[in-house]
């Protein structure tokens, strides 16, 4: 039996772990706990995606690549070791590093879908490789190359941050244990309905469209 080549979903985390995060610790590992839940779901829902996951965290002491490109069906989640708060916020160091490695990672292929998640509760204060402008660039690029960014924040101008670095799909959330269970619970239901999209046949361009909107 011939194997039929699946369609390659690479979903791309990037989250906030400075210090501002530590009130809203477990909920945040619960959240993400649980996207992993959804992302494991629409593999088995849509047999001819197959899921992988990058996880990278970021801090003014480290970025962190917590998951590598790893397949949905062997997917670690947060634990209390895994995910500490502290430090400030390096949001566009942790963009660009993470951007350039997925892009490296994905050159070869031809028939794939990339979703980049970022979420933050403060603004960026520690960057000192890229600029926001060198981001914006580089989001535009990628963009053209059919990549679907969406933009998650909180205790900053979050329509403003997100239009500067060209994101069109971004939402603002409260730092609190009910503002991130709603947050985590529109972010699921949103991927589902993009995969679902993109299983359909619909393009990301198109799929992106209403990211956020509730049904």
């Amino acid at each position: 039996m011939t194997n039929i080549a699946k369609h390659q979903v690479f979903n791309l985390i990037i989250l906030d772990e400075s210090g501002s995060m530590a009130s809203v610790k477990n909920v945040t590992m619960a959240g993400f706990n649980e996207t992993v839940q959804t992302i494991q779901g629409a593999q088995k829902k849509f047999p001819e995606q197959e899921h992988r996951v990058s996880l990278v965290t970021f801090n003014s002491m480290d970025i962190r690549t917590v998951l590598d490109n790893q397949p949905a069906e062997a997917l670690t989640l947060l634990t209390d070791g895994s995910y500490q708060p502290d430090g400030g916020t390096p949001l566009f160091d942790a963009m660009g590093r993470s951007l350039m490695r997925l892009e490296f990672q994905t050159e070869h292929l031809s028939d794939f879908t990339i979703l980049v998640s970022i979420l933050t509760d403060g603004h960026e204060n520690a960057s000192q490789e890229f600029s926001g402008s060198a981001i914006k660039a580089m989001i535009d690029r990628l963009t053209e190359k059919g990549w679907t960014f969406t933009y998650m924040g909180a205790n900053h101008n979050v329509e403003q941050m997100a239009s500067s670095l060209s994101i069109k799909s971004f939402l603002r959330f409260e730092s609190t244990q009910e503002g991130m269970d709603e947050l985590f619970r529109k972010d699921r239901n949103s991927r589902h309905k993009f995969y679902q999209k993109r299983s359909s046949g619909m393009s990301s361009k198109d799929a992106e469209k209403g990211f956020w909107d509730e049904e």
